[in-house]
């Protein structure tokens, strides 16, 4: 029997479930920092500053998400047990959360994820189901199937109220340390949980304007934006960017981000892996590709930016050793 939660789970948070997460999160989250480097405002053309959620727990800002809503469950439900499908960062941050709170955790991942998120998430304790990532939303089938079975809560990765909410936190964070006037926040999109997080939590302050960035080919949640209608990709794989490929757009988070945001970015996985090497080079940081994707909107696609200065939010630092390698040997 599957749980029912004190909120529902399919609309979009406000402010005060968004507070209501960081308290959760307080003591527990890493308040992450703004970095800036000049030559990076030198390529930009405008001052770039950086939110570095690479060096978030688990290495990405999934963490936020998944405690959010792990320690929003009733203890009792929480005992039975949490399930989620992921490529791997949301596959971590509930793993990681669920063993903080002595819950069990299952995770059904694509068999093609990267092999450290695979193995990471099994050492955060989790039991990892893997399946085939051709089969595309019959991943999310799978998991609600294994919840109903076995009693467990289902915690998705972006259309979840607690979730979205816990990345919304970010948004907080970002509107309280930067100081400067107009700015564009660039936010790596596959589902849209954190841009729609971080929208809802800025939405009342004017300076800032959130932007999805999502890679070419799977630019699912920018074509929506465009068409006021939930489109879906035709591919399944092949781009770099695992972290953020999606079939389509959340029902929860695409019309947070039809309100809130402008219009979306695409960028190339050639694009991605030069702001991966950039970043290392002159902020000491390490993205994985899909965690770049809005530094590399910021630093090459100057004409379709429109303040002076932009924040792209690093999402995540989970890359395997050779395509780091890979990017490394990349021309910038």
């Amino acid at each position: 029997m599957t749980a029912t939660l004190s909120l529902p789970t399919d609309i979009a948070p406000d402010r005060r479930e968004i507070d209501a997460a960081a308290g959760r999160l307080a003591g527990h989250a890493r308040e992450t920092p703004l970095l800036s480097a000049e030559a990076l405002d030198r390529i930009a053309g405008r001052q770039v500053l950086v939110k570095a959620e690479c060096l978030q727990h688990t290495g990405s800002f999934k963490f936020r998400g998944a405690w959010s809503a792990v320690s929003a469950l009733p203890p009792a439900v929480r005992a039975r047990g949490v399930i989620g499908s992921s490529s791997g960062n949301h596959a971590q941050g509930l793993a990681f959360a669920a063993r903080a709170f002595g819950a069990p955790c299952t995770i059904v991942m694509p068999s093609d994820a990267p092999a450290p998120k695979i193995a990471a998430t099994r050492a955060f304790g989790a039991e990892v189901i893997l399946i085939d990532r051709s089969l595309g939303e019959k991943r999310e089938g799978h998991a609600r199937a294994l919840a109903d079975a076995r009693g467990l809560t289902m915690i998705p990765p972006y259309d979840h109220i607690h979730v979205i909410a816990g990345q919304g936190t970010a948004g907080l964070e970002i509107a309280a340390a930067y100081q400067g006037g107009p700015a564009e926040i660039l936010v790596c999109c596959g589902g849209g949980g954190l841009s729609a997080g971080i929208a809802l939590a800025t939405e009342a302050d004017p300076r800032l304007t959130v932007r999805t960035v999502e890679p070419e080919g799977f630019d699912d949640m920018a074509r929506s934006l465009a068409t006021g209608r939930r489109v879906r990709n035709a591919a399944t794989g092949g781009s770099i960017c695992d972290a953020i490929l999606t079939q389509s757009p959340g029902a929860v988070t695409l019309p947070v981000l039809d309100r809130l945001a402008g219009a979306g970015l695409v960028v190339t996985d050639d694009a991605c892996l030069a702001a991966m090497a950039l970043a290392l080079r002159h902020l000491k940081l390490v993205l994985e590709p899909g965690g770049a994707a809005a530094l590399a909107a910021a630093l090459f696609q100057p004409d379709a930016l429109s303040t002076e200065t932009v924040i792209a939010v690093a999402t995540g630092g989970n890359v395997a050793d050779a395509v780091l390698a890979q990017a490394l040997s990349h021309p910038v």
